[in-house]
Order: structure tokens, then sequence, then C-alpha cells
């Protein structure tokens, strides 16, 4: 038998259900694969190798038993660490959560259970999804698999907030992972580490159980090795929820089923305004070729223009900060989680104790943020304003979407840096989510494919922005330069 680490998700459902291996091989190859490269990896917060062999003997007893496999049947994933997870230790990546054990699942993970997927461990992320490089996580940074060709030993970044997720999918830890998306967070470390991620529309997966970022902007989606795998999975993991007031109450589609890479009748937009000054070469490169690509497979490019497009990144970082004020508020020491009660301390002095071990630097600071632009003598200054502006952003891809089907841009404005060369500058940081933020303003699907290596040999990312609810032309799209591009490259193995 080849290494079935080496498969996709849908190599390992269809596999397991002709009987070529069997779930429990597929889950022994991937726990062997995580435990190896943990020291390394850091990719995972806890590892559950229990949980991915007990799903695994359920589908193959299920397959003896002539009864039917759900559609993740066999699949171990990885699950970040943002998903409640019932009886498995869930703390976005913070030491104020650290031992918290929800008695409770999420939306999304008991899909995927339910679907026969099993559960390989919780992966490390951001500290409350705050950050695009993982360096801000309690528990350690995430270190990608990719190293920079010729460029000495440096740890590389794997993304942000879900860079393990994709480290650990880059590094075959895990066939698929799941993410969150508020800015851009499965796109930009997608784009990477050399694999795709789908954000969806807003509100096509449950945020019920999800650990709370910014609360109009989160949104759940898959993370896998190619177009094909992103589409079952999203097809799992969506759905109404009665539990999320937000959650699209439509059928979800059958993705998968009608993947096409055929582009003809289709208009690409490709805004002016993302061809930004000092835009990296091997970049621009990309998107050229992604523009070809496209052509080849038979689409019309059209120029469209994303005017409020400068105002975007600025808008996010009042919006997101001021729902992360609101949302962090519940950690207060008292019902669950890190409590710090100094001798003769009173609440008020608990609750700054709490938050000040408890909280991040990055997260202190996104709060700070938060509650300034919330204060009575800044509101409409700055978060009515940036709802404004908001609206208007979501106005221009309305005005685009009337000439075009789907967007083609850049997923991220450089490939990925090494740790630390970025930490001491918030807005270099921040500047990274300058291509993914507008879709997430405007609640689109949007999706990362690679696109190729760079000069030095780090993957690149190209970004597919659809309508609302059209997550199939994104997909197609992905399907058409994927298919195109032939992206076979993998890190190579140092871990």
């Amino acid at each position: 038998m080849s290494d079935v680490t080496e498969l996709g998700v849908a190599a390992i459902r269809d596999g397991v259900a002709k009987g070529e291996f069997t779930a429990v091989e597929v889950a022994q190859g991937f726990n062997a694969n995580v435990a190896a490269a943990q020291i390394a990896l850091n990719a995972f917060i806890v590892a559950t190798p229990e949980a991915a062999l007990g799903a695994a003997q359920k589908v193959d007893e299920a397959r003896a038993a002539g009864q039917p496999l759900g559609k993740m049947a066999g699949v171990p994933i990885g699950m970040k660490d943002l998903f409640a997870t019932k009886g498995v230790q869930t703390t976005a990546a913070s030491h104020i959560l650290e031992g918290f054990t929800p008695q409770y699942e999420s939306s999304v993970s008991q899909k995927l259970w339910d679907a026969g997927a099993g559960m390989l461990g919780k992966l490390n992320l951001d500290q409350f999804a705050m950050g695009s490089s993982n360096e801000t996580s309690y528990f350690g940074n995430v270190i990608s698999p990719w190293k920079r060709k010729d460029g000495g030993n440096a740890a590389m970044a794997p993304g942000g907030s879900s860079g393990g997720s994709s480290a650990a999918v880059a590094a075959r830890l895990c066939p698929a992972a799941t993410g969150t998306d508020t800015g851009g967070s499965i796109r930009q470390p997608a784009a990477f580490t050399g694999i795709s991620g789908i954000k969806p529309t807003y509100g096509r997966c449950s945020r019920w159980g999800i650990v709370a970022f910014a609360s109009s902007l989160d949104q759940a989606g898959p993370m896998a090795r190619d177009v094909r795998d992103c589409a079952i999975m999203l097809e799992v993991m969506s759905g109404f929820d009665p539990k999320d007031s937000t959650s699209l109450d439509l059928p979800v589609p059958a993705w998968e089923a009608a993947l096409s890479g055929d582009m003809r009748g289709k208009k690409v937009g490709i805004p002016r305004e993302y061809r930004v000054d000092g835009l990296d070469g091997d970049v621009a490169k990309s998107w050229d070729q992604g523009i070809a690509w496209l052509k080849d497979a038979g689409a019309e490019i059209v120029d469209i223009s994303l005017p409020h497009t400068k105002y975007a990144l600025p808008a996010y970082y009042i919006i997101a900060p001021a729902e992360a004020s609101s949302n962090l508020a519940r950690y207060d020491g008292v019902r669950y989680g890190l409590r710090d009660l100094p001798d003769g301390a009173g609440l008020q002095d608990m609750y700054a104790a709490t938050r000040s071990a408890g909280f991040g630097a990055e997260v202190k600071r996104r709060i700070l943020i938060g509650t300034y632009v919330l204060s009575a003598g800044y509101y409409d200054a700055y978060y009515t304003q940036a709802q404004k502006v908001r609206t208007l952003i979501a106005r221009d891809f309305d005005e685009a979407f009337r000439l075009c089907d789907v967007i083609l841009a850049p997923t991220t404005p450089t490939a990925s840096f090494g740790l630390g060369e970025m930490v001491s500058d918030p807005l270099a940081m921040y500047l990274n989510d300058v291509f993914a933020v507008p879709a997430s303003l405007a609640g689109l699907p949007a999706m990362s494919v690679p696109a190729g290596l760079n000069r030095e040999g780090l993957p690149l990312g190209l970004q597919i922005i659809g309508k609302a609810f059209d997550e199939q032309g994104v997909l197609n799209a992905g399907l058409a330069i994927e298919s195109r591009a032939g992206f076979t490259a993998k890190p190579e193995r140092w871990w």
C-alpha cells in the first residue's frame, strides 16, 4: 500500500469506501505524522489520536456491515482550536482559556463527525484568531514546513490566524483542516503554505460553538490540498443552524458534483486598485499568469474598479477590534478559564489581574483599540464612519459584479516571511491582509489556490472572489487555475 498520508480527502474517502485500505490504517498513518512533527512544527495544541482511531473504527465497522458511509467517512482532520469540542480542551490559543473543556460540540465540528470524519487534534492559531503569522499563540509559534531556497534555516511564518491548520495540511499531518476567516485567516495562510482554502459567504457555516472574535465577520471554512477536497468538506460544514441567528436558511448545493473548470461564457474582473505601488514582482507575475490561465479556460477578462478598496483595511481595523472588545468582555475569571485572584483583591482587581495575565499583547492591543472607538466621544467619529465605509465597499462589489462573474486578485502582497521579521511593526503585519479584507467586509465567498513558487521557492496564492452565495463559481474558477498551474510542490521534509 502506498503512503496514505500523501492522499487528500477525496482519495481517502473513495479508497476507504472501495476497501483499498481501512480507515484505521489512515488514522494510524496520520497519527504517526502528527507525533513525529509536533516538536518541530508545533501545529497542534492537543493531539487526539484515540479520537481519530475511534471514528475510524466506526467507519470500518459500518462498511463491513454494508451500511451507507458519510461524505467524509474515514477522513481524519485537524480542528482549529477555536471550535468547541466536547470533552477536549478548547483554548483559542490563549492562556485565559487554558484548561477549558466544553461540554458541548460546535455545530460545524458535529456535522463533520456525523459525516464520518475523525479528529487528529486541536490546531494551534494566533490567539483569539488575532494575527497574520501565528506568532501570538500562548502555546508558541507554529513553524511553516516551508523553507526559503538557499535562505538558510530561518523559520518561516505559516500565515495566520489559521497557521496550525495550514502548516498541518502542507506537512501531511492531516489531509484537511477547519479554519476560520475574519479578515483573511483562511486565505492568507493557505497562500503561504501552498494549499487551498475557501471562506464561504457569511452565514453559510454556523458560528455556534466557535470562539468569537468579530461576530459580523467570522466565518468557518475548509483548508485542504486542492479545490475538490475543499468542495467536499464545505458541503459537510455548511447548512442552516437555528442556534445561530446569522445562519443562512438555504439548501446546501452539491458543490463537488457540479465542479467544472470550463470558464466559457464567464467574465473575470481584474480590479485596477489592487495593482498597488510596490507590489512584489513575483506576486504581480503570478497574477498575470492567473489571468492567462483563466483566458485559456475560456473566460473573458474585464477591467473593474473597486474604488473604496484603499479604505478597507482601516475600516476593518476599527470594526473588528470593536466587536472583539465586546466579545472578549465575557472573559472575566468568574465563570470559566483562568482566574487570577491576588490576596485581598476585590472583584475589579480580579478582573484586571485575570485579563492582564490571560490575554496576550496583540489581544490587549485590539481590545484597547476597540474600546476606544466604541467610547462615547469617538463612536460616531470612528465606528459609525467605518460602518459607512463598509457599506460603500459592499456597494463597490455589487457594481463590479454587474460586469463580471468572479474577481481575480493576489491573495497576499508577498510570500511568507521569516518569523520575527514583522512582529515589531503591527502596521506592516496588518498590511498582509490588504487583499483579503474587502471580501470579508462584504461577506462574499473567496478562495485562495496555489499559483506557483516565487524566486525564493516559497508558495504564492491567487484569490478568487465571488458573488454572495456563489461558492460554485469561486470553486470552478479555482479548479480552472489549479488544473493549469499544475502545482505539485510540497515542502521538503526537515522535521
